[in-house]
Formats: structure tokens, sequence, C-alpha cells
């Protein structure tokens, strides 16, 4: 990483509690010479464009550390300065580990890792990439939300010892076989609420579904989507969730890189001969691992 030659290197780190009540941003900054050339502050998030156009300047580089609303800060952020730099937060704590962590503190170290062009960055996804990866992570929640509601229902079933239905055990027409089960009162309650839950969150898992297949057909994703068709066991969602995570994939200089990202490739752990390998270690989006095994399994 080439050191940044700006007049100063600003750095933020930002805060939220949990009840919502307020948010701030903690900014601070140093010069190339790793002066402190702004005391590290608070800034509320909801004055916090304001206070950057008044205060930061196109020679300025800015560095932030990847939270929740990252890619927003980023986009108000790049046209009023020189360049925006998300920091890998897992390799940031590697690089600054400190008995005394404090917000001003944390917020100078970023600011000086990025004036020595120390800091370990992380991409920066464009915005058709981000919106595909929160439409993928939606219908991850919708799906694990029906999986825990069937684990719970096949749960009953083992707690009372009773034999289930040959087959469709959750379909509507199994439900007044579920409806007419000797059970106490809160336990048919229970069934019923997790298989009312089951029948509104099937046309929601539906409805995205719907709406992938038909960016499946859109730029920038059909182009891809048609070459990753062609490995068996790998359908319209599963070549989506590829690619959301991957991103662009001219980022990776090579494929053992992208595998690495992707958690494909096993950890070696060499300063024990008893304990020569390790589980996998994916240092990417989640999803690559997963997708994967099941296409594989699908494909036969």
């Amino acid at each position: 990483m080439t050191l940044p030659r700006l007049e100063s290197v600003t750095s933020l780190i930002n805060h939220r509690n949990s009840c919502l009540r307020w948010a701030k941003v903690v900014v601070g900054a140093v010069n190339p010479s790793q002066q402190v050339v702004l005391s590290p502050r608070r800034v509320d998030l909801d004055d916090f464009l304001s206070w950057s156009q008044q205060h930061l300047c196109l020679t300025d580089a800015v560095v932030l550390e990847a939270t929740t609303n990252a890619w927003h800060l980023c986009d108000q952020l790049r046209p009023l300065v020189s360049s925006v730099t998300v920091a890998h937060p897992n390799l940031v704590k590697l690089i600054t580990t400190a008995r005394v962590k404090t917000d001003a503190r944390d917020t100078l170290h970023l600011a000086r890792l990025l004036a020595a062009g120390l800091i370990p960055v992380v991409w920066i996804p464009p915005q058709d990439v981000r919106e595909l990866r929160g439409l993928i992570a939606h219908r991850a929640r919708l799906i694990r939300q029906r999986t825990r509601a069937k684990n719970r229902l096949r749960s009953t079933l083992h707690r009372y010892n009773i034999a289930p239905p040959a087959a469709g055990l959750f379909l509507r027409a199994q439900r007044p076989w579920w409806e007419n089960l000797s059970l106490s009162a809160v336990e048919k309650l229970r069934i019923r609420q997790d298989l009312s839950l089951l029948e509104s969150l099937e046309p929601l898992i539906g409805e995205v579904e719907t709406e992938l297949t038909r960016l499946s057909g859109t730029e920038p994703w059909a182009s891809q989507v048609v070459f990753l068709l062609q490995v068996p066991g790998i359908g319209v969602i599963n070549a989506l969730i590829l690619l959301a995570a991957i991103g662009d994939i001219m980022r990776f200089p090579s494929a053992k890189q992208l595998v690495g990202y992707a958690g494909l490739g096993a950890s070696v752990h060499a300063c024990s001969p008893d304990l020569p390998n390790r589980a996998y270690y994916q240092t990417g989006a989640k999803g690559h691992a997963g997708c994967i095994s099941r296409s594989s399994l699908d494909g036969g």
C-alpha cells in the first residue's frame, strides 16, 4: 500500500447504543508525519455529513472501521476526499493490540496506520453487490426461521414418542393430523403457532426467490450466471449466492486466494507435529463453502 501524500488522514469510529437512541462518530486526524492535527471528538451521526463538508477537503484520506453503516458513510465521503478506506476489523486488531482501548485512542491508531500505509483494507462493494448480498442474507434469515419452526415441531413429536406421517409432515393437508394429536392445550398452542409461522414464511421465501430469479436475468449478473449454471449442481439461487459473495473476481490475484477467501482450503498449524491440520478457515463473506457443498451433492 502506497503512503498517502495528503494534507491529513482522518479516522472515524462509528458508535451506536443498543437502543438506537443516539449514534455518534468519533473523529480524529493526523498529518503524514503522524502529528495529531485534529484531536478525537464525537460528532452526532445526524450532523456528520454537514461536519464533513465543512472540515474535510479533497486532499484528505479517510479510514473508518467496518460497521453496519460503513458503506453508507463511504458513499457520503467519497465526493469530499481523495480516498476512503475501510479497515479490516480482525487484521487491525492484530496490529493494534493494546492494554488500554478507548474510542479516542483507536481513532488515532487507525489514522496513523493509514498514514504509514499499514491499514489492512476491506473491499468496498458497489451498490448492486450490496443489494444482492442484502437480499440473499434476508432469504437466509427466513429459511433459518422456517428450519427452526420445523425442528420445534419434530422435537414435539419426539418428546411424546409420536410417529409422524409417512410423508408431507408440514403440508397443509396434514393440519388436521396435527390438530387431533392428544396433547395438552399449551402444546397444541405451540404447534398451531409454529404451523402458522411455516405457512406465513413460505410465500415470503417464494417472493424473495422470485426477485432473485429476476435479478439473474439483469446485468451485471446475467452474463456471469450463464457460466455458473453450466456447473453441475449449481442453480440460479446458488449462482447468485456465489456471485454476491465473491463480488468482483478480478480483485483476487490468484485462484488460491479465492479458495482461501471462500473457506474452501484447510488451514495448517505447523507448530505441533501432533496437530498438523486445522479446520477450514474463511476470511470472506459467509456462504461459499456451504453453497458449493450443497451444489456438489445436488450434482451427484
